[in-house]
């Protein structure tokens, strides 16, 4: 008996992929040297809480989804209530090959496609995900929290690290 073509996504429900990829962004968040965790289901607006070493705790909501072309979306709305978004795109074929975006509301709002004022969707914000790369690029493994993102001149895993180990705590013993 020849087995299912993509049996990666008989392997897990839509939940347990998104709980997974919560788990993922809250662990690269952490080694990154920002603690992090995921709050507890059906939290309102956001899916992880990480602690920056400096300033106050960043909410972050988390989208996953399976890369396919065409019309396939991360969504959000207007009113959700969250300081990052976090898009996790797994490919189809390679579950454990996968892209993390973490990018600051602000940012994502302006590239986000909205539909009409006074439609019933009027709150809806979306990003096409065929097209993530190219709007937010940049913020792909952003796990410092970098509002401007990485760019080419932060390359540099030496600088990234040192950036990094500036912002954790001191440990004493």
């Amino acid at each position: 008996m020849k087995p299912p073509e993509n049996l990666a996504r008989l392997a897990f429900t839509k939940k347990q992929m998104g709980d997974a990829c919560e788990m993922i962004v809250a662990a690269e968040l952490t080694l990154a040297g920002i603690p992090a965790l995921k709050v507890p289901d059906n939290w309102p607006g956001y899916d992880v809480i990480a602690q920056p070493f400096r300033g106050q705790p960043q909410r972050i909501s988390v989208k996953a989804r399976t890369f396919k072309n065409g019309a396939a979306y991360v969504q959000y709305q207007q009113t959700d209530v969250f300081d990052w978004l976090a898009i996790v795109i797994l490919n189809g074929h390679a579950p454990s090959s996968r892209s993390v975006y973490l990018a600051p509301r602000n940012v994502v709002d302006d590239v986000a496609r909205r539909n009409a004022p006074g439609t019933r969707t009027e709150r809806l914000r979306y990003i096409r995900i065929s097209e993530i790369e190219g709007l937010l690029g940049r913020f792909r493994d952003n796990f410092i929290l970098r509002p401007e993102g990485l760019h080419e001149s932060m390359a540099n895993n030496e600088e990234l690290l040192t950036s990094s180990l500036e912002r954790q705590p001191q440990v004493i013993g």
